[in-house]
This record gives C-alpha cells, structure tokens and sequence, in this order.
C-alpha cells in the first residue's frame, strides 16, 4: 500500500500529457539547463561572501520562474519560496555556491582561470568541491518544481547558501549566518534537505546512513610565548619552538591513548606551526593551529579540554606559558546529523529514484559541513546525502578527493542528484 501511495503521489505531479513521468524523466528534461549552469558556475567561481555574479543569476532564474525570492541574506544568500497548489507539508532543500582558492589542474573547456585575493594574496579560483553542480541541481529542481505548481503538495523554500567553505578572516558568514539572519522568518519548514557531490563515489551510486554523517569541525589555536635570545646561546631564553615541537608531539597520544575510539572516531590535526624570523635568533613566542572532528559531545569536550591540559603542562616544563583558544571562533561546525526516522524514509525514496542497487550506506565522514545550523535553526530534522562523481569504471577511492585542484565532476552526476532529490522531496511534501 505504501509504495502505491507513492506511485500515486509521483503520477500525480508530474507535468505534460500522456504517461506519468518518473523523476528520472523529469530530471533528464531540465538536464541541458542544469549542465550549462554548472558549466558557467564552474568557469566563473566565486570565494566565500564574494558569490554576487552568482546570487544575480539564482535571483533572476528563481524569479522568472514565479518564485517568491529574497536576498542579500548573509551577505550573498537567496532563497526562493514556492506554494503548491495542494495540501502538505513545508520542506527546505540547500545548495551551496562559493568555491575554493585553489588553481585548477583539470583540462576543461570550461576550466576556471579566474584570479582573486585571499587572505592578502594572489589565488586561483576553483569549484573543487562541486558547489558549481548543487547550485545547478537545485535551480534545476526549481524549474520542475514551478511546472507542477498546481499539483504540487506543501511549500518549498531554496536555500542557496553562500561561504559553506567558511567566510574569509575577520568576516562572518556561512549557514549560521543566514539563521542569525532569520533565514526561516516567514517559512518553518518540517524537515530541511541537501546533498553533496563526492568523488568517493562512482557516479550512479548514492549514499546515505542514519545518524552522524559528517563530523563536528572545532578549530583551535595555540600560541606559545617563550623568550628570546640569541640561538647560539639559547639557555638564555626559553625556546618557544622547541616547546610547540613538544606540544604536538604529546597531542598525539590524545585520540590514540585517551579516548575510547571502539564507539566513535576522532581526529586532532595540527595543521600550521609558525614561529621565527631568522636561523639564529630564538623567538619569543611560536603558534600553532589545528582541527578537532568528533562525531560525540563527549568526546568533543573531552580532546579539548586534554589539549588545553597538555599545552599548558607542556609549556610549564619548559618555563614558558601558552595562551589556547580551545576551540578558536574560526570554522566550528556541528555533527552533520541524519534524523534516523526520516533518513529511513528518504533512503526509500532514494531507491525508488536511482535503484534499490545503487543506494549504499555510506561510510562516517570526518570532513565537516555547515549544513546542520539550518536544522538546528528551523528546530527540524534534516538529511543529508552523497552522490556519486567519479566516472564508472574508475576507482573512486584512488580519484582526486573534493577540494583537490584535480577534483573532477563527472557531469553523469548531475540526472542522479536531481532525480534522488526530486523524488525524496516529492514524497516528503506528499506525507509519505
């Protein structure tokens, strides 16, 4: 009875005359704007709060297309509200749109050469995480979803967000911006939707898995101030170098002796060691920056409160002193976290879009994502799922990850991220 409620559901929807059409069909009609979109996202790349030719072409699409559109929210956002012309529920589904400062190493006629300035200086531009292809996907969800507006349940809000990858130093920006914004003013919506690219994944195949997804992102940021003095005399200082060299190395018994890693992974990443000016001179202070990534709050509280522990100890052995921010204001994100019953749903309909054999349960990942504010703000459960880019046939687990400059969209992904998605919203909006 289930899956003919379904059935119904979709028949019902669907748009033109003759035989209902599956949402494969209906992804493959908008597929020539979704590729043409993503191919002039791709070549014309924004930075984080920088997204403004983008949001102008979002804007302007969503609003020939008779949707009720609102932006400058978090410096760049849109979104685009939609009213079905039936009963149902209110659902928000997000894209992201700014790419990354990395040069681009893949050979495409449409390769992006763009130049900008990031934390004061030159860098290349790039969609290498595939934000160009959810901004594409989702305007193409908008076109289906305004041809069925009479027939369609519920209401729709596209959430097209700006600085996912996190704004620029000294900037605020992102999802929990566009919430302090009150992004959701005027639309509550009863669960929030959005989906990722991932070469892990060959294109075809999509994954999802109840619970947390993606881990929590904590920056920290250690300085350790010593005292200076000439480097061929340094027991007439106190070697801030030296001591930071001590600081990582103790770090590393954090994840592999103090936590219990049998229930949840973890990961401490020190990720820059700055200190000195010149080869003989010891310095008076040296800093260090990392990543924290939890799937437990527990746990979470746990390494940070050892790494504090372990950089003051550390310090004090050697005379000098550190100041930590633990965790620092920089790129903290919450578990990316799939409400069980709802993602026991979505994946059904995942199944039904793409194939029962092509829906996998897919692995934690301890890359993070800014996501889980929107679900946090609304007060709504949310999923999240991957999609496939990897071409077939080749290994998607020797392919250029997501932000490598050799990161590479097979454009198959795009029918399969379009249907997954229509179909999953099309069921939710329709109570099923």
């Amino acid at each position: 009875m289930r899956r003919l409620v379904l059935a119904l559901t979709l028949s019902s929807l669907c748009v033109g005359a003759g035989a209902a059409e599956t949402s494969s069909q209906l992804a493959q009609g908008v597929l020539p704007d979704v590729t043409a979109w993503r191919r002039d996202f791709h070549q014309h790349p924004e930075l984080s709060n920088r997204e403004t030719r983008t949001a102008k072409i979002v804007a302007d699409e969503l609003k020939k297309l008779g949707y009720t559109v609102r932006t400058g929210i978090a410096h760049t956002g849109v979104t685009g509200v939609l009213k079905g012309g039936k009963p149902g529920r209110r659902l928000a589904i997000r894209a992201d749109m700014d790419a990354l400062p990395v040069t681009e190493q893949v050979d495409l006629p449409f390769a992006s050469k763009v130049k900008s300035q990031y934390a004061g200086r030159e860098v290349g531009v790039m969609h290498a995480c595939g934000h160009d292809s959810h901004t594409a996907m989702l305007l193409g969800l908008a076109e289906i979803f305004a041809k069925m507006k009479s027939d369609l349940p519920g209401e729709i809000m596209l959430v097209f967000q700006p600085a996912e990858e996190g704004a620029p130093p000294g900037e605020e920006g992102g999802a929990s911006l566009m919430v302090k914004d009150d992004v959701f003013k005027d639309f509550k919506p009863d669960a929030v939707f959005g989906m990722h690219v991932v070469s892990s994944l060959n294109v075809g195949l999509v994954g999802v898995r109840p619970g947390g997804a993606m881990a929590s992102s904590d920056a920290f940021h250690i300085i350790v101030h010593g005292k200076q003095t000439h480097g061929a005399v340094p027991w007439a200082g106190i070697d801030p170098i030296v001591t930071a060299a001590e600081i990582v190395t103790a770090a590393q018994t954090i994840v592999s002796r103090q936590l219990d890693i049998s229930k949840n992974p973890a990961v401490l990443t020190f990720g820059t060691f700055h200190g000195g000016t010149r080869f003989n001179i010891v310095p008076d202070s040296a800093e260090l920056t990392g990543t924290i990534r939890t799937f437990d709050e527990g746990m979470r509280k746990q390494i940070m409160d050892s790494l504090r522990r372990t950089a003051e100890h550390v310090a004090a052995a050697n005379g000098a002193t550190v100041d930590a921010q633990i965790p620092s204001s920089e790129s903290t994100n919450p578990v990316n976290y799939n409400d069980p019953a709802l993602t026991a749903r979505v994946r059904e309909s995942l199944e039904k879009a793409v194939g029962k054999d092509k829906v996998i349960e897919s692995p934690r990942w301890t890359a993070s994502e800014d996501f889980p504010y929107f679900a946090l703000g609304a007060k709504a459960p949310s999923v999240y799922f991957f999609v496939g880019a990897t071409p077939a046939g080749q290994d998607a687990a020797t392919a250029p990850m997501n932000h490598s400059p050799k990161f590479f969209l097979d454009e198959g992904a795009l029918p399969v991220g379009v249907a997954a998605m229509l179909q999953a919203s099309l069921d939710f909006l329709a109570g099923a």
